[in-house]
């Protein structure tokens, strides 16, 4: 059985599943795979790397692909756009800024524009933009985003789109891993799921192994949002919007005293930068969701896509059995 549902009509695959464009993370042969697996797999273009993108696109070989930008970043280095829609992506993903500037050249290149959003207004400028699809992100979600839950954001999203923008389609991230909530966002009003989490501890995931099997290992309750990352890092984040990471020593220690880090930053940012590249987990930072807790084990990425499927096809199932006459 497959899944039907206004977003597998729209970008044309058998299940709606997307992957999250996690930047260094979710790369061309991971974006691959899940298209292979008949979701759609979205590059994670990040703060931008022209060499990388190719290198991330040709890893992705013949399957049909996305990719995915943070907006305010993009804006720095616009012609990035122009290398990725040379590559005749299926869908450009754009979040954490105003995507109106960019939304004409993406459609006009034949991409579909998906647009996260994380609040109303936000949802507001898509939607002005031309947003073909819209994910609602829930503050569950890893990596960086704000402050509404999933459960009653993406409700709220599919009431307004119903009634300002009934052709987009929406799509709920944050927090799901599993085909339970997968059903469950559909219930709520979406047309599928965009998941970075869950992919993340994938084998063709371009994360460190040391790091998936922190995942792994970890519990929901031990990521917290933070921008400690973002001041270490000297990246000029928006204010709205936090990381989700794993807790370790140095966000412990900083987390509540980011004027004092920007102000060690010539001495804390090499010590970063080193832990980084050494993968010390007790000074850089595992970006990862809650959604972690309810998962245990590294797999190939086909075979995640295709049990989230099974699952969520017998969650609604045994939904549809509660009803009584």
């Amino acid at each position: 059985m497959a899944i039907a549902t206004r977003l597998t009509e729209r970008l044309g695959i058998r299940h709606p599943i997307l992957l999250a464009p996690m930047a260094t993370v979710a790369g061309g042969r991971l974006a691959g795979a899940v298209t292979a697996a008949g979701g759609l797999g979205i590059i994670g273009g990040g703060y931008g790397d022209a060499g990388w993108l190719e290198q991330q696109f040709a890893a992705a070989g013949n399957h049909r692909v996305g990719c995915g930008f943070i907006t305010w970043s993009l804006a720095r280095q616009p012609q990035l756009l122009d290398a990725a829609l040379a590559h005749r992506p299926a869908v450009v993903m754009l979040s954490f800024g105003d995507p109106k500037p960019f939304g004409a050249r993406i459609k006009a290149a034949g991409a579909q524009l998906i647009c996260q959003v994380q609040t109303l207004a936000r949802l507001r400028e898509a939607i002005a933009a031309g947003a073909d699809i819209i994910v609602a992100q829930g503050s569950e979600a890893g990596g960086h985003g704000a402050q509404r839950a999933t459960l009653p954001f993406v409700p709220a999203m599919a009431d307004t789109l119903a009634r300002e923008a009934p052709e987009t389609v929406l799509v709920a991230a944050g927090g799901i891993a599993d085909g339970r909530g997968l059903a469950a966002a559909l219930m709520l009003g979406a047309s599928g799921v965009l998941m970075g989490t869950r992919f993340y501890a994938s084998e063709e995931s371009l994360a460190h192994p040391d790091a998936k099997a922190r995942m792994e290992a970890a519990l929901g309750e031990e990521t917290i949002r933070t921008a400690t990352v973002d001041v270490v890092r000297n990246l000029p984040w928006p204010e709205e919007f936090t990381a989700r990471v794993m807790r370790n020593p140095f966000v412990e220690a900083w987390q509540g005293r980011e004027a004092a880090l920007a102000a060690a930053r010539d001495s804390e940012l090499p010590r970063y930068q080193a832990a980084a590249a050494a993968a010390d987990f007790s000074i850089a930072c595992v970006f990862g969701g809650e959604a972690m807790g309810i998962f245990d084990k590294v797999r190939p990425a086909g075979d995640i896509v295709a049990s989230i499927v099974a699952d969520a096809e017998r969650a609604l199932s045994a939904g549809a059995n509660l009803l009584t006459s």
